[in-house]
């Protein structure tokens, strides 16, 4: 196996490092910034045009986007640990919490609180900003909080890609200091106790 990530550092670049140990595998890291000029290197541009991070090589095949990472890596090396999903309906319930979670909570919301909370040299500063992205997250946390009353995962079959990306923003609002709701709370304390995910949150904050 020749797979390489770049990336680390960030709640995005810690979704391919935790899928990776989570499966198993045996890769190379490159932990590169976002903030640090190195995705601007002749380099690294060269594998991605994009210049962000994180971006997977797995021999000659090269791919960007967190998610993408996620679901390429258990589909080609699936794990006992990770379990496919078996027919079109689980695959089509994944897929409608991932593209939620990203969507609303990543890109809309917490994205946009970091463009201007942490990043105000770049983007300027606007508290109106933060404080409508910081209500319209809360109201999103209720939705995953009532799904979460009666599940111990997103998914019924278990952990898998979806819990993965919800973990991560979770990480990435009680950074911004969000009380999350009850049910949500006491499934991020459980998840962040699996081994693997300590071990790839130490590789990536390292």
């Amino acid at each position: 196996m020749n797979l390489k990530l770049w990336g680390a550092g960030t709640a995005r670049t810690l979704r391919p490092i935790w899928m990776a140990e989570e499966l198993g595998l045996d890769y190379k890291l490159f932990p590169i910034g976002p903030r640090t000029g190195e995705t601007q290197s002749e380099e690294y541009s060269n594998l991605n045009p994009k210049q962000k991070i994180p971006l997977m090589q797995d021999g000659d095949f090269v791919l960007s986007e967190s998610l993408s990472i996620c679901r390429y890596l258990q589909n080609k090396y699936p794990s006992d640990s990770m379990p496919l999903l078996l027919n079109k309906e689980e695959v089509a319930k994944e897929d409608e919490w991932c593209n939620y979670i990203y969507g609303e909570m990543d890109e809309t919301a917490l994205y946009v609180m970091r463009r201007h909370y942490d990043l105000t040299e770049i983007y300027g500063e606007s508290p109106i900003v933060v404080k409508a992205c910081r209500e319209y997250l809360e109201r999103h946390l209720k939705v995953v909080d009532k799904h979460l009353t009666n599940h111990e995962t997103l998914l019924e079959q278990g952990f898998g890609v979806a819990d993965i990306m919800l973990v991560t923003c979770l990480d990435w609002a009680k950074f911004y200091k969000f009380d999350l709701p009850k049910v949500t709370l006491d499934y991020h304390n459980r998840m962040k106790t699996r081994l693997n995910y300590v071990k790839a949150r130490n590789i990536n904050y390292a």
